[in-house]
């Protein structure tokens, strides 16, 4: 039998370690991807996994349901990635795990890439890292939120405490910024962005 999230809470709440384990195994690529993607950094990003989760056993007496338990473990974990970033005083350096396409941003690879095709993928993967790290926090958080979690504009407006309107126009000067400093890479990477910019939606 497969337990939803809400069901696996309330079991860990009366005490069942494994149902807590359960959440741990089902959620923890995920936030660890959010948290790799928010701060760039493998060791810090494991860190942060684990901290998520720990906080999220703690203050599991107080999960009320409000809000899905995702959102709840991602609320957490971004705090967190918050946290290190102010804490560090670095700029977060923004990149995928390999087993990650960044390219999702830009275009989907062709089923017959050819050596030039893949140099210019990798190239233009570079030039999104670049580029996703001098956006904000505010604007880089909601392209990761929508864009690598599939979250919508009124999950991610929970999650992050702002307007509806607000996440939108974050998605949107973001995604023109990534345009623009793509543009200035080459112009053949200019209009594999030129889609995606346009799409907030």
């Amino acid at each position: 039998m497969t337990w939803t999230d809400e069901e696996l809470v309330a079991r860990s709440i009366s005490g069942d370690a494994d149902s807590f384990n359960e959440l741990i195994r089902r959620w923890e690529r995920p936030i660890y991807a959010l948290a790799y993607r928010t701060i760039g950094r493998e060791e810090d990003a494991r860190d942060v996994c684990q901290e998520t989760f720990l906080r999220a056993f703690r203050a599991l007496q107080g999960f009320r349901g409000q809000a899905k338990f995702s959102s709840w473990l991602y609320r957490i974990a971004l705090n967190l990635c918050h946290d290190w970033i102010r804490r560090e005083r670095r700029t977060p350096v923004v990149q995928a795990p390999e087993d990650v396409d960044l390219m999702a941003l830009a275009a989907a690879a062709g089923p017959s890439e050819s050596v030039e095709d893949l140099l210019a993928r990798k190239d233009l993967t570079r030039a999104v890292e670049r580029a996703m790290a001098l956006l904000p926090d505010e604007q880089r958080t909601a392209i990761v939120l929508k864009e690598y979690h599939d979250l919508t504009f009124q999950e991610i407006a929970d999650l992050v405490g702002c307007p509806l309107s607000t996440v939108k126009t974050r998605l949107y000067q973001g995604l023109t910024v990534l345009r623009r400093e793509l543009a200035k890479s080459g112009g053949s990477e200019r209009p594999r962005l030129r889609s995606v910019a346009g799409r907030t939606s």
